[in-house]
C-alpha cells in the first residue's frame, strides 16, 4: 500500500469537498451540475485514489 489508511481517509475527504466547491464554483459560470454528475465523478476520482493506493509499488505491468 503506498499510504496509510488515515491519509487516505483524509484524501477522500479533500476530493469531496473540492468536488462540492467546484461544483459551487461553475454554477456562477453558469454551469450546471446535477447532484448525480457530481456523485459519479466524486465515485470516478476515488476509485481512481483507491486504485492508486493499494497499487504495488514498483511492480513490472509485464508479469
Amino acid at each position: 500500500m503506498r499510504t496509510t489508511p488515515a491519509k487516505l481517509l483524509i484524501l477522500s475527504a479533500f476530493v469531496l469537498v473540492i468536488l462540492v466547491e467546484a461544483r459551487t464554483v461553475l454554477a456562477f459560470f453558469g454551469i450546471e451540475l446535477t447532484p448525480l454528475e457530481t456523485v459519479l465523478i466524486g465515485s470516478g476520482v476515488i476509485g481512481a485514489l483507491l486504485i492508486w493506493a493499494v497499487w504495488p509499488i514498483g511492480s513490472d505491468p509485464s508479469d
